[in-house]
């Protein structure tokens, strides 16, 4: 099969043939029909978070399942499909007390003394995040991805894989918006627009959208955002805390930025949550007054929007055909494999949300 490897930090990615295993007992082989390229992708290709090379990344896809491995009774030959790097062992501690996309377990990936699941000739390709969607095939465990509805476009499923059960997730699941509440929401690319469509759902009162691209904002205001704040002024926290008077219930930072994670924590009204979902680069230290915290303000973060995705995704798919999850404007390109390091370039310029890869 073709697909994008990433040998070096910083070199782009070249298209080369793998080749792929056959499914274990419990592993799925998934033909994926739409990939898409996330910033996540961009911080491991750039060596921000180093990672085991050679690898193919990508984890944000749908798919059709071509063939199940033995003990799998989930899915079928055919069954469309959403993968999910938060791939869940089910018996751990952090699964059974429900909190499934922090499980680690090493059960979910091919031993080391086993063949491994990508390969070129005798070298192993490490697969990413236990997904390699970047690829013509995915071989991955039963428990990395979830069963959905026919009827849903693949390209909107496959932004449900990472950017919107990120987005959405943080705002249901690990902040808890309350209806009626006040929300800021600081960066508008993917994962940004999905936290304000979701704040929106879930019935803030008022969701002020924060970032510098003056067209990121106005996609902003179409999933939801009642206010807007262009940061390039230099004082975006001064701005929201006039405008909402004191400061924000909650705030969500989806850049990954030492300075706008303190940014969130300082809009934040007496009692507010500021939530990370950024990814900010290790070895980063965030400054806080410890002043505030005689406030009870609080700073968190968030995995994967503390997923429970065979719960979660099906019903995000409902909501997109439903009408309220706004996906499509999420949506900047569609592109084919080839085209991945200028995608990649792309989003490095931070003007464009989503580029989708298809397969078919």
């Amino acid at each position: 099969m073709k697909a994008a490897v990433l040998r070096e930090a910083n070199i782009p990615m070249e298209i080369e043939e793998v080749q792929i295993s056959k499914p274990g007992p419990r592993e799925v082989l998934v033909r994926p029909i739409a990939a898409g390229v996330c910033h996540s992708d961009l911080h491991f290709m750039d060596g921000s978070y180093p990672y085991m090379l050679p690898t193919i990344l990508g984890h944000e896809s749908a798919g059709v399942v071509e063939q199940v491995g033995s003990d799998v009774t989930y899915v079928k030959k055919g069954d469309h499909v959403i993968t999910c790097l938060s791939a869940f062992c089910g018996h751990c501690n952090k699964c059974l007390t429900g909190h499934l996309s922090l499980c680690n377990s090493p059960e979910v990936s091919r031993k080391a003394e086993e063949a491994p699941r990508i390969a070129q000739g005798s070298d192993t390709i490490h697969q990413f995040l236990n997904l390699s969607s970047f690829a013509e095939l995915m071989l991955i465990h039963e428990h990395a991805l979830v069963k959905v509805r026919e009827d849903m476009p693949m390209d909107r499923a496959a932004l449900i894989g990472c950017s919107t059960t990120t987005g959405v997730g943080a705002v249901f699941h690990t902040a808890k918006v309350e209806p009626g509440s006040t929300v800021a929401v600081i960066g508008c690319g993917g994962v940004g627009l999905a936290a304000i469509n979701g704040a929106a759902l879930a019935g803030a009162a008022r969701i002020i959208a924060v970032d510098m691209v003056d067209s990121k904002l106005e996609l902003a205001k179409s999933v939801g955002a009642t206010d807007i704040v262009n940061a390039s002024s230099g004082n975006a926290v001064g701005e929201v805390i006039e405008m909402t008077q004191g400061g924000c219930d909650y705030t969500f930072e989806a850049i990954g930025l030492k300075a706008t994670a303190e940014q969130s924590f300082q809009m934040l009204c007496p009692g507010g949550v500021a939530t990370i979902i950024g990814m900010i680069p290790p070895g980063t230290m965030v400054e806080l007054q410890g002043v505030d915290f005689l406030s009870e303000k609080k700073i968190q973060g968030s995995n994967m929007g503390s997923n429970r995705f065979r719960v979660d995704m099906p019903r995000f798919v409902d909501f997109y055909l439903d009408g309220k999850l706004h996906l499509d404007q999420m949506i900047s390109k569609h592109i084919k494999l080839n085209e991945i390091n200028e995608a990649l370039t792309a989003l490095k310029s931070g003007q464009e949300a989503r580029h989708i890869i298809m397969f078919d």
